[in-house]
C-alpha cells in the first residue's frame, strides 16, 4: 500500500473515532436529537429543585416516561416550576405525586412519578398537587453536625462530676 493510501486510512479512522466520541458525549449529556414522539406537558412545583436540569428524565418504576422541558421560578411563591413532557403513550391518574430523586449516591437528579389511584387522568397543562423536593446533601450533613454538636454540649453540661 502506498504512503498516501495509508495516510488516507489513518485519517478516516481518526474521523470515525471523533464522531464516536461526539455521539457518546451527546448520549451522556442527554442532548441527542432522538425523540420518542409526541408528548403532553404536566407541571410540578417544588420548594427546592436541587441540581435538577432541563432534559433530565422523568421516570416511573425505573422506566423513562418523559423529560424535563423547562425549569422556572415563580416570582410570587418563590417555588421552582418544572414543566415535564410526558410521552402520550403513558397516562397518569390526577393524584400522581412527583419526587426529585438521585441516581445512586451522587448521581444525576431526575423526577420520579408515583401514580395514584384516581379514576381521572392528568390532562395536558395540569399541575401535580403532591410534590417532594430534592434532598440537598449539604443541608443534611449540616443538620447532622449541628445536632451532634448540640448533643455534645448538652451531654457535657449534664454529666455528673467524678470525684476521687
Amino acid at each position: 500500500m502506498s504512503k498516501k493510501g495509508m495516510e488516507t486510512l489513518v485519517g478516516l479512522f481518526v474521523v470515525l473515532g471523533l464522531l464516536g466520541l461526539v455521539f457518546l458525549a451527546l448520549k451522556a449529556a442527554n442532548l441527542s436529537s432522538s425523540n420518542s414522539g409526541d408528548t403532553y406537558t404536566i407541571v410540578a412545583r417544588f420548594d427546592n429543585i436541587g441540581g435538577l436540569k432541563v432534559r433530565a428524565p422523568v421516570r416511573t418504576a425505573g422506566v423513562v416516561v418523559g423529560r424535563i422541558k423547562s425549569i422556572t421560578l415563580d416570582p410570587k411563591t418563590y417555588q421552582g416550576v418544572v414543566d415535564m413532557g410526558i410521552d402520550v403513550r403513558y397516562k397518569f391518574p390526577k393524584d400522581t405525586a412527583a419526587k426529585i430523586l438521585t441516581s445512586g449516591l451522587l448521581g444525576d437528579q431526575y423526577v420520579g412519578l408515583d401514580p395514584g389511584g384516581d379514576d381521572k387522568d392528568l390532562q395536558p397543562g395540569d399541575t401535580l398537587a403532591q410534590t417532594q423536593s430534592a434532598v440537598v446533601l449539604e443541608n443534611f450533613i449540616g443538620q447532622f453536625l449541628t445536632n451532634k454538636a448540640a448533643e455534645a454540649v448538652s451531654g457535657a453540661a449534664s454529666a455528673p462530676e467524678v470525684r476521687k
